[in-house]
């Protein structure tokens, strides 16, 4: 029976080239030379850590990450921007999570819409991804390109299709 998987999956090499960019374009600035602004990445914690002397500098930083993921060809909905910059001392620090496989939530709207095209495929969740099987291929196909049209609010990649 033909399936495939709809997975959630962030490149490592990809993130930490755009923090490279982006710590190399802070050291060019010249609106941030005396704001005391840092970019770190804690590759094994999965997030990225913004630190700067003011409000306004930590969303120029912000600025410079997303336009850096960007040009990585890096989906910007992968991270995570919830949180607020929280004011620690001197600094304002913001942890930005860095959003890998697909939560539980986001798996149960994906397999409610695809549920709600009727069409004769089988969505389940598994783990952190979702596996769509069916009898026919041009099925699964038609739900891939269903799913490419839609906002889940994170990036999806379609992996192991298997005919």
């Amino acid at each position: 029976m033909p399936s495939f998987d709809i997975v959630n999956k962030i490149d490592l090499q990809k993130i930490d080239n755009a923090v490279n960019t982006a710590k190399k374009e802070l050291l060019n600035r010249y609106d941030l030379k005396d704001e005391l602004c840092a970019i770190e990445l804690d590759k094994k914690g999965k997030q990225i850590r913004l630190e700067a002397k003011q409000d306004m500098a930590m969303q120029t930083l912000i600025d410079i990450v997303l336009s850096k993921f960007s040009k990585q060809g890096l989906d910007v909905r992968c991270l995570d921007l919830s949180k607020e910059p929280a004011p620690s001392g001197r600094i304002v620090l913001q942890e930005v999570k860095i959003k890998e496989g697909l939560e539980k939530e986001t798996a149960k709207k994906i397999v409610s819409f695809i549920k709600g095209i009727n069409t004769k495929v089988q969505p389940a969740i598994h783990e952190d991804q979702v596996r769509v099987s069916g009898k026919k291929i041009d099925d699964l196909q038609d739900i891939i390109a269903t799913l490419r049209g839609e906002d889940f609010e994170v990036p999806l990649q379609f992996e192991n299709f298997r005919a």
